[in-house]
């Protein structure tokens, strides 16, 4: 039988540098995971990162910061170039962390492999493709994770005017720059489009959850009672509801606690919080001086125990500050809630309640909401397990169809080679016009 001919017009590999101030070891929904998958489709994949301290704002033991170090990870390059670290509650700290990757980045960037499109992780990491745009000719794409300087106003680390208003010309001239821009949900679309003036060039691609490294292990769990096998024996008559991540200004966790207090009737009602954050002293203050007793704080824990204690959980939660600009995104641990297949409570306005309610994961309640957030726990723990194992395998198809690595890396690539493409059709018209 005669091998058939290869197509006429083969689909080419690119050539892509990934730019982000974060990566593993570091959690990050797009580092080694988003890499690999992208070599695995058959790209020559680059990554341009700094040393690891996130989140605690300290180098990583067993790392020691240098001019530039480079390694191999799986036939990935990874280039890592000195920073400030720093992930505390001062402005001026964070932005010598901000603005000190970006000065080595940017002169890192001249070191590595010429890229055929590059890919930058939020608006600071901008800057490094408008640097390779301008010297090298080389398209990006940026991946918009928050509205600058919204996100910093409203975090309340800086208010000098003058430092906002370059935080706001640094923001519009990266996205004025790039090739296309991504966000993470449809309202920061919206947001980015009108103030880009570029709609046709704003496009929404929702993060994956930090855990998907794009394997199928837990596909047994899509069947309709495996999740119920697989869960450990549970405690009878005690309902846990888990909320695992930062314990920040932004997750205005004192509501969670008001909550707790207003379940003291209920013994068999524990909330649990993993992490840490600068909320943290303040919260475990509180639940010491009111004895809330179903309160447990754990503190932060390696991310597979926390997945572990997400899994072991009735029910998950979410919850950010009644803020407008938390209502155009959508918190990462959304989407690691739904991979769990366990029911979700979100407690943020609008693009997050709106992927809860699609899913049909779980209730919806308003932010601040001390007595609707206790109700829809309380509602949940009359629940049969059957009842909430229904809304947990909801979660979950909704996050395998919609959400997923595999799906997310399908929709980045389209984007990679349309951006690539504008570099071809320059370079085609200078050849012309020449």
């Amino acid at each position: 039988m005669p091998v058939p001919a290869p197509p006429s017009n083969p689909v080419r590999p690119l050539k892509i540098l990934l730019v982000s101030q974060f990566f593993d070891p570091e959690p990050i929904a797009k580092g080694l995971p988003f890499a690999r998958e992208l070599r695995r489709r058959g790209h020559d994949v680059q990554v341009l990162t700094g040393f690891p301290n996130y989140p605690g704002g300290a180098i990583y033991p067993g790392w020691r910061q240098r001019p530039r170090h480079r390694s191999t990870i799986d036939g990935i390059t990874v280039t890592r170039v000195p920073l400030y670290p720093s992930h505390d509650g001062s402005g001026l700290r964070r932005a010598l962390n901000y603005l000190s990757f970006t000065a080595s980045a940017a002169i890192g960037a001249l070191t590595v492999t010429r890229p055929d499109v590059v890919y930058t992780y939020n608006q600071p990491a901008g800057v490094v493709g408008l640097v390779l745009k301008h010297l090298r000719g080389v398209p990006y794409v940026v991946d918009v994770q928050d509205l600058w300087p919204d996100t910093v106003a409203s975090s309340g680390m800086m208010r000098n005017r003058l430092v906002m208003r370059l935080i706001r010309l640094m923001a519009d001239g990266v996205v004025a720059g790039a090739a296309h821009v991504v966000t993470l949900a449809p309202g920061m679309t919206r947001v980015v489009a009108e103030r880009s003036g570029r709609p046709e060039a704003v496009s929404t691609i929702v993060n994956w959850a930090l855990a998907d490294d794009g394997a199928d292990a837990d596909a047994a769990l899509a069947a309709d009672g495996a999740l119920t096998a697989a869960r450990p024996q549970r405690t009878p008559g005690r309902f846990v509801a888990t909320f695992a991540g930062n314990l920040g200004i932004a997750q205005r966790l004192d509501t969670v606690l008001d909550a707790a207090a207003l379940l003291r009737d209920d013994p068999g009602i524990v909330i649990r919080l993993v992490g840490d954050g600068v909320e943290a002293d303040h919260l475990r203050r509180r639940v010491a001086t009111e004895r809330l007793t179903n309160v447990e704080l754990t503190g932060r824990v390696p991310l597979a125990e926390a997945g572990r204690l997400q899994h072991e959980s009735d029910a998950l939660l979410v919850h950010l500050a009644d803020d407008p600009l938390y209502s155009v995104t959508i918190p990462s641990k959304t989407q690691a809630c739904l991979l769990s297949g366990r029911p979700v409570v979100m407690a943020v306005r609008g693009d997050a309640a709106d992927l809860v309610r699609r899913a049909g994961a779980g209730p919806v309640v308003e932010p601040g909401d001390a007595v609707a957030l206790a109700e829809a726990l309380r509602g949940l723990a009359d629940l049969e397990p059957a009842g909430r194992d229904a809304l947990g395998r909801a979660g979950r198809r909704f996050y395998d169809d919609e959400l997923s690595l595999g799906r997310g890396v399908d929709r980045f690539e389209v984007v990679l080679r349309d951006a690539a493409a504008t570099r071809s059709a320059t370079l085609r018209r200078e050849v012309v016009s020449v």
